[in-house]
């Protein structure tokens, strides 16, 4: 079976934090040596980080059965600590399970005011780009028409695919990206794109 990522949080006095390190490292005693039997074969990682310490499994089996030897060991020598739960680490999310999920940059540059993906496309002519735009202001796009030229700023990268597609435009980061990564520059290039786009349906 293939292993994933948890761990537990114990939260400790500093001055204590050290004494259950090295309690971890050096051997457990009374019931928390009896219930470590069940982990003989598995390696756990245990770090530290100022009054926070935290045990490393590959499963939750095997992270319930360490804070159950960790509530073991805080018992026989009367420290008090606090032990949370089994934590998963979500990869798709970047964190922990108990943590509050982080917005992602696509929502901060919304909250500013930015549009995080733009689409760029060139019309046939002036008439054509100007009737696309009303179109696409219909529908809720935020829209930026000069002479035969859109762009225009949607939320996502799956949103700008799609329109992409549909009006045959190039998919670009948004307007915030781009004054980060090069300041003061308020051109939007539409160069190695076709000279017309197709309307759409």
């Amino acid at each position: 079976m293939a292993k994933d990522d948890y761990r537990i949080r114990i939260e400790i006095e500093d001055e204590h934090a050290g004494g259950l390190l090295e309690r971890l490292g050096l051997g457990l005693s009374g019931e928390a040596a009896d219930l470590a039997s069940d982990l003989e074969a598995q390696r756990l990682a245990v770090s530290r980080d100022g009054d926070d310490l935290f045990v490393y499994a590959g499963t939750p089996a095997e992270a319930e059965t360490a804070r159950s030897i960790i509530q073991a060991e805080l018992r026989d020598n009367e420290t008090t600590a606090v032990t949370g739960p089994v934590e998963h680490w979500i990869d798709a999310e970047d964190r922990w399970s108990d943590e509050a999920p982080t917005e992602t940059w696509e929502e901060e540059a919304l909250e500013r005011g930015y549009a995080p993906w733009e689409v760029r496309v060139g019309m046939a002519s002036h008439g054509d780009a100007r009737d696309l735009a009303d179109r696409l202001e219909q529908e809720g796009f935020a829209v930026e028409r000069r002479w035969r030229y859109l762009i225009v700023g949607t939320a996502s990268k799956e949103e700008a695919d799609a329109l992409a597609a549909r009006i045959h435009g190039e998919v670009e980061p948004g307007g915030e990206l781009v004054w980060e990564t090069v300041p003061g520059n308020p051109f939007a290039v539409f160069g190695g794109m076709g000279s017309s786009g197709a309307p759409i349906g």
